[in-house]
C-alpha cells in the first residue's frame, strides 16, 4: 500500500500520514482489530493509556510481529500521559506502565495528553484513572515537559510532543523546552479545522497529528448533545458530491483532505471493509475549488474540549 510520511524535527524521525486510532475500541476485539489493521497496511498506531486497552494493542503488535508482517522497526506507535501523571517523579512511573503493558522495548511518540494537572491517583487505586477523578493538582508544564525531555535521553522514547495544547501553551513550551515538542495532536475535521493553530505549530516545526477525523460520529455514542444536533459529516451534500465526484466514500474524501493538508489521521474500524477504504486515501487528489469547500465548512465545532471535563477553559 502505498503511503506518505512527514518528517519530525529535530529527530528527523519520520512519522506515516496514515495512521489507525484505538480510542473506544473495547479490550475484548482489540488484539484482532489491531492486527487486521497492520495486516490492512496501516503502520502508525495512535495509543493512550487513558484508552484502557494498550495490553490488547500490545498483543495485536506481537501477533504481527510473529507472523511475519512487519518488523517493530516498521510500525510507529504513539501514546499518551495522563492528567493524573504530571508531577516530573510520575512521568516516568506512568510511561514504564505504558512500555510495559504494549510489550515494547521503546516508543516513537509520547504526548502530553491534556494540559490538565489532576490529583496523582495510583496504579493500584485504579488505572487508568479516566476521568474519575476531577481533583485539580496544578502542575507547571515545563516541570512535566522536563520529565518527558529525560525520556528522550533515556532512548525508551524517540519523540516527545503535546496534545489539546493551543498556540499560547505552545509558546510556552517552546519558550524553555531544550527538546522541542515533535508533533501537535489536536482535534481536526471539516467542522473544525483548526487552520490557524495548524499553522502557526507547522511554522514552528511542529507536525500535526488530527484525532476525530469524521467528527460527530464519535461523539453521538456519548451523549454530545452538540454531536447530536449537526448534520453527520457522512450525510453532508458538499462532501457527498466531492465523493460522488472521485468515486470515494465521504470519509475517504476527508481523510485525504487531511494529509493534502500535511495533518496525519488516525481514522478506526472494525469493518474490514471501511478498513481498506480510509487505507486507499493516496491514489487520488482533490482540487484546490474542493480543498476550499471543505475549508469552508468550518463552524467551528469543537467536540472533543476538556472545559466539558474538568471546568476548564482550555481554549478560551
Amino acid at each position: 500500500m502505498a503511503t506518505q510520511s512527514l518528517t519530525l524535527q529535530p529527530s528527523g524521525h519520520k512519522m506515516p500520514l496514515l495512521g489507525f486510532g484505538t480510542w473506544k475500541v473495547s479490550k475484548d476485539t482489540t488484539a484482532d482489530v489491531v492486527l487486521k489493521a497492520i495486516e490492512a497496511g496501516y503502520r502508525l498506531l495512535d495509543c493512550a493509556c487513558d484508552y484502557g486497552n494498550e495490553v490488547q494493542v500490545g498483543q495485536g503488535i506481537k501477533m504481527a510481529i510473529e507472523k511475519g508482517i512487519v518488523t517493530r522497526e516498521e510500525l510507529f506507535i504513539t501514546s499518551k500521559l495522563w492528567n493524573t501523571y504530571h508531577h516530573k517523579e510520575h512521568v516516568p512511573l506512568a510511561f514504564a506502565r505504558t512500555l510495559k503493558d504494549l510489550g515494547l522495548e521503546y516508543i516513537d511518540l509520547y504526548l502530553i495528553h491534556f494540559p490538565i494537572s489532576l490529583k496523582y491517583v495510583p496504579f493500584e487505586e485504579r488505572y487508568p484513572p479516566e476521568w474519575g477523578n476531577m481533583e485539580q493538582d496544578p502542575v507547571p508544564i515545563h516541570e512535566t515537559w522536563a520529565a518527558m525531555e529525560d525520556l528522550v535521553r533515556s532512548g525508551k522514547v524517540r519523540d516527545i510532543g503535546v496534545s489539546n495544547f493551543s498556540a499560547v501553551l505552545l509558546m510556552d513550551v517552546l519558550s524553555y523546552a531544550k527538546v522541542k515538542p515533535a508533533v501537535l495532536h489536536i482535534e481536526v475535521h471539516p467542522y473544525l479545522n483548526n487552520s490557524q493553530l495548524i499553522k502557526f505549530a507547522q511554522s514552528k516545526g511542529l507536525q500535526i497529528t488530527g484525532y476525530s477525523n469524521f467528527g460527530p460520529a464519535s461523539y453521538v455514542e456519548l451523549g454530545s448533545s452538540e454531536a447530536q444536533n449537526a448534520v453527520p459529516l457522512f450525510k453532508e451534500e458538499r462532501l457527498s458530491k466531492i465523493a460522488a465526484h472521485h468515486n470515494k466514500t465521504v470519509a475517504q474524501v476527508i481523510l485525504r483532505w487531511l494529509v493534502q493538508n500535511k495533518v496525519a489521521v488516525i481514522p478506526k474500524s472494525s469493518d474490514p471493509v471501511r478498513v481498506a477504504q480510509n487505507a486507499d486515501i493516496f491514489s487520488f487528489e482533490l482540487s484546490e475549488k474542493e480543498m476550499e469547500t471543505i475549508n469552508g465548512m468550518n463552524i467551528p465545532l469543537r467536540l472533543n474540549d476538556p472545559a466539558g471535563y474538568a471546568n476548564i477553559p482550555i481554549y478560551a
